[in-house]
């Protein structure tokens, strides 16, 4: 039978240890210390199994003299437990961040950023190398009249040309837009009934030249439509960069210049070009115009069916049927025009083999370019 001071000796050595144990969780910090702090204040005033109720269970040992002394010392223990735990439960939500709260100190969350289409890319890159050559761009309607889609630009209705290019039309026409009427002008003849998909951006150099004299030099980006198969080089809806240069003494070594020019700032210096015979019913003489293969820099590959070249435009002298339909006096202007498409130009440049990419909306393809 354990004696009183025996039993005080066992209240002072249990006191001794709460305190230790209560400075290492305060002294820990972090978001575990709550738990511990619970974990501790049920090892000490648990009801049944802690260290304040086991040693009131000892009380019973003791003479009858002794346990009031006893007692009075392990209420007094108890006290200075409980007091101990809500002084820390009170530093701890005082500490504690409120429900609901930013921590400002925190770094931000890095926004998820998409990507800039390898199209859109081409486009500015082309349109920034001809506005610094003097060019203006220009945009027009994507649904287009017969007249200024083919019969301005020398295709009548029984012309073979129009075979070429198998076109998309309206169940309805659509009336009522003006081009031009956004500068103040209504040009003569401007307004028809729409009826069909544009099939190229050529339709806007009629517009143009209707509506200003010359001289003039535009690029017309846009999207265009045919009724072609989808495949890996077709596509029924592409995008199109077609330009329109008139003036006095304009000449087919102007024409080749120009394309030097852009092909070896958009391909690099050791790009050559060569212009080869062709035919387009709005350009005489008409030219197909090679660079030399990126692939094998002209040495030949089966990219360019070991040529040395690749096709990527076509172009020619402006029809002096074109500038009769417009009102320009063939006998004093002359001018050359040319088209490429973009997609084209975007395989050869990122060394993509099949157009579809370009619409599929492929993360792992678009996130290959610059973000935005």
């Amino acid at each position: 039978m354990a004696t009183l001071d025996e039993l005080f000796a066992l209240v002072a050595e249990r006191e001794e240890l709460f305190t230790k144990e209560l400075q290492q969780i305060s002294a820990g910090g972090g978001t575990g210390t709550s738990g511990l702090l619970t974990t501790l204040r049920h090892t000490w005033t648990g009801r049944k199994s802690g260290f304040i109720a086991d040693l009131m269970n000892r009380m019973s040992a003791l003479a009858p003299a002794d346990r009031r002394a006893f007692g009075q010392q392990v209420n007094a223990l108890k006290q200075r437990v409980e007091a101990a735990l809500a002084e820390v439960d009170a530093r701890l939500a005082a500490a504690a961040r409120p429900s609901g709260a930013v921590d400002v100190t925190l770094p931000g969350r890095v926004p998820v950023v998409g990507h800039r289409h390898p199209l859109m890319i081409l486009r500015e890159e082309i349109e920034e190398i001809f506005m610094r050559l003097g060019y203006e761009v220009v945009e027009g309607p994507e649904v287009e009249d017969d007249y200024h889609n083919f019969e301005a630009l020398n295709m009548p209705p029984e012309h073979p040309a129009r075979d070429m290019q198998d076109t998309l039309y309206l169940d309805a026409p659509i009336v009522g837009g003006i081009w031009g009427a956004h500068r103040g002008l209504v040009p003569e003849a401007q307004v028809r009934a729409a009826t069909l998909l544009r099939t190229h951006t050529s339709a806007m150099q009629i517009r143009y030249m209707r509506t200003f004299e010359p001289p003039v030099r535009i690029i017309v980006p846009g999207r265009v439509y045919r009724r072609d198969n989808l495949d890996l080089t077709h596509t029924p809806m592409f995008q199109q960069f077609e330009g329109l240069v008139v003036g006095e003494d304009i000449t087919l070594a102007d024409l080749k210049g120009t394309f030097l020019a852009v092909f070896r700032d958009l391909f690099g210096p050791s790009i050559d070009i060569r212009l080869r015979p062709s035919f387009f019913p709005y350009t005489e003489p008409s030219v197909e115009v090679d660079v030399s293969c990126t692939s094998c820099g002209g040495r030949g590959c089966p990219t360019c069916k070991h040529t040395g070249w690749l096709e990527i435009l076509g172009s020619g002298m402006v029809h002096p049927a074109v500038f009769d339909a417009v009102g320009y006096d063939p006998e004093k202007v002359t001018g050359f025009a040319f088209g490429l498409g973009m997609e084209r130009v975007a395989m050869m440049k990122y060394g993509v083999d099949d157009i579809r990419l370009f619409y599929e909306n492929d993360l792992r393809f678009l996130e290959q370019f610059p973000p935005l």
